[in-house]
């Protein structure tokens, strides 16, 4: 049995996986509050339960994905006050093989998993290009990743890309990052994260409406103060029946296609690049609708070339707990000599 994680800054979502016949099998998962806990241990312990719940074979392995990068055999989270330490891990919770990897690594591993319904294509391009891939997921934060190709396969690299200056590129998101600059909670330094995040979705709704004085009806004020603002403005965006929130999910979509134009354009991405986290799945409708991909081909003499690199939205929720399990055991096979993807393959005649 092996134990993945993925750790992101408003809750944790754990899995437990065995493999059958070399094919990633899922037995279990829960999702739980992040700050709710002082730590990934508790979450962890209370996940697994009573040590005589567990299954008798006991957890072979683990593997956590986190925001940030790994140093050291440990990570310092972007957005929750919390360090993991793989040698704390691995003492408080028995295991023996632990391992963390960054988040959008661990999305990257997650990919080779997934059938063919667990993602959608938003753009064929052309798809018998071999070579690098791209990956990129606004949820909480904006994770970068890079899928690397050596010639047999491709390997997932950490980036923290979602950290770099964020480039504006029509008046109105020049108005935005002027907005975001006066804002003191920025100390002058705007991130792409701060645009295109459930943080940024968020940010260009205030923009809109205290800069632009786009209105804000009393009913949905009201609704963003008691629910979930991403949610309302998602929603109410892709059907229309709010402008303000039409117009911030307008131009959250349209940056989200520029940022990940840009990673394709860096990276040369071929191979096609893979749109991960929350927020894309939900707001499905609005990314179909030519936002993105017209951010996303928007650049200048090289919109001939982008526009030959797919572009797949990865629907699958668990595609990072399932990167994570891949990486644990090919890692642990490493370490020990025995694969479990092969000890789970029968040889029928």
């Amino acid at each position: 049995m092996i134990l993945a994680g993925d750790v992101g800054g408003t809750k944790v979502h754990l899995a437990l996986f065995r493999f059958k016949q070399g094919t990633l099998q899922h037995v279990r998962d829960e999702k739980f509050a992040a700050p709710q806990y002082p730590n990934l241990q508790a979450i962890a312990r209370e996940f697994l339960g009573p040590k005589e719940q567990q299954d008798p074979d006991g957890i072979e392995a683990a593997c956590f994905g986190a925001p940030g990068p790994v140093r050291k055999n440990a990570i310092q989270l972007t957005n929750l006050p919390w360090t993991l330490d793989t040698h704390e891990l691995a003492r408080e919770l028995h295991i023996e093989h632990i391992f963390l990897i960054n988040d959008l690594e661990a999305n990257g591993y997650g990919i080779n998993e997934l059938r063919p319904g667990q993602i959608f294509t938003l753009s064929e391009g052309d798809s018998s290009q071999v070579g690098n891939r791209g990956l990129i997921a606004a949820g909480t934060g904006l994770g970068e990743g890079l899928l690397i190709w050596d010639g047999k396969t491709h390997v997932p690299m950490a980036s923290e890309g979602g950290h770099s200056d964020f480039g504006p590129h029509n008046e109105l998101e020049i108005e935005l990052l002027r907005y975001l600059r006066a804002d003191p909670k920025m100390n002058g330094h705007v991130s792409w994260e701060r645009v295109c995040s459930g943080i940024g979705l968020k940010n260009i709704y205030t923009f809109l409406r205290d800069c632009k004085k786009m209105n804000e009806s009393e009913a949905l004020r009201q609704r963003m103060l008691e629910e979930d603002p991403n949610a309302v403005i998602g929603e109410l965006g892709e059907s229309g029946g709010d402008e303000l929130c039409a117009k911030a999910l307008d131009v959250f979509v349209s940056i989200y296609g520029s940022e990940a134009g840009n990673l394709a354009l860096k990276i040369l991405a071929h191979g096609g690049m893979y749109i991960g986290g929350g927020i894309a799945p939900k707001i499905l409708k609005k990314m179909q609708d030519g936002s993105f991909m017209r951010g996303f081909c928007d650049k200048g003499r090289m919109h001939d070339l982008v526009s030959t690199m797919p572009v797949r939205i990865i629907l699958e929720s668990r595609a990072a707990l399932m990167g994570a399990a891949s990486y644990a055991e090919m890692k642990t096979a490493e370490i020990s000599g025995r694969s479990i993807r092969a000890a789970s393959i029968r040889v029928t005649v």
